[in-house]
């Protein structure tokens, strides 16, 4: 059954309505290995409930309708599907609490030709459903690695994020734990890829690989920790084209340039020498 383009196109997603809790806020900070230091006071504010704040990334998890490309009525090969890029933009700081709508909607479909695949756009508001207000708008590209050919125009997405051509400006170590994908899926990530060593090693990996978003999570870590004095308020938007999969227990290194306003990187696993994240990009308040 190939790719059914009118009905992707048309796909309709129902609001996702969720109930934010502290322990959500806290676990998905955990699951990014905040906290690794427990004395350090800076870190100990994203997973401990007195004075507690929301990590910025967790708006990708806010919301989320679930890997609905598992659905045999889009045609989608869905084992073949791979996190192409993430982006985010973030209207306010996020609540640790509260009662979350996530509305997500498909903005265009391309198509890569006959044996080049198709790339799935889509979008995700992020309101607070008690105020009406926009948190945040999250995008994200699935290139779908079977499915090309069908038909649809070849539409180019986004421009990636170019990198400085000198040195970086930082470099920020760290490390993953060998659990750390069973923590994070905790967040709503149920995919068994992450889980299950026999679906790992079905579709080519060694061992269950930690979930891309759980890498672009560190991403924030990252840039809290190296340029923001940990200051979650003034990180307001992140994008990255995702490259190649963490395995948990690796470190992950990530090298950052400053510019005016906003911040370029790129992450790496150096034991494997491969680059995981490339073109990302971080807007600051």
């Amino acid at each position: 059954m190939p790719l059914d383009f009118e009905a992707l196109s048309s796909w309709e997603f129902e609001d996702i309505r969720q109930t934010l809790t502290e322990k959500d806020t806290i676990l998905y900070a955990l699951g990014l290995g905040f906290g690794e230091d427990p004395t350090d006071e800076r870190e100990l504010a994203f997973v401990y409930e007195d004075g507690l704040k929301a990590v910025p990334s967790m708006a990708v998890t806010l919301g989320y309708p679930g890997f609905w490309l598992r659905n045999p009525k889009t045609g989608v090969n869905w084992q073949k599907v791979l996190h192409g890029e993430q982006w985010l933009d973030i209207y306010k700081p996020l609540p640790v609490k509260g009662n979350i709508i996530g509305r997500t909607r498909i903005d265009f479909i391309s198509d890569k030709g006959e044996g080049k695949g198709a790339v799935i756009y889509q979008s995700r508001e992020i309101i607070d459903a008690d105020s009406g207000e926009k948190l945040a708008r999250v995008a994200m590209s699935a290139f779908c690695r079977g499915d090309g050919g069908f038909g649809g125009e070849n539409s180019p997405g986004p421009d990636p994020a170019g990198l400085p051509n000198r040195a970086p400006d930082h470099v920020c170590d760290l490390e993953t734990l060998l659990r750390q994908a069973l923590i994070y899926r905790l967040s709503g990530d149920y995919n068994p890829l992450h889980a299950d060593p026999d679906v790992a090693q079905s579709v080519g990996f060694d061992r269950p690989i930690l979930h891309g978003l759980a890498t672009y999570g560190l991403a924030a870590r990252a840039l809290l920790k190296s340029l923001l004095d940990y200051d979650a308020a003034r990180l307001v938007g992140l994008d990255v084209r995702f490259s190649a999969p963490v395995y948990p227990g690796e470190t992950v290194r990530f090298e950052i340039w400053e510019e005016a306003g906003e911040a370029r990187f790129r992450a790496s696993v150096p034991e494997r020498g491969v680059v995981v994240l490339n073109n990302g990009a971080a807007r600051f308040a």
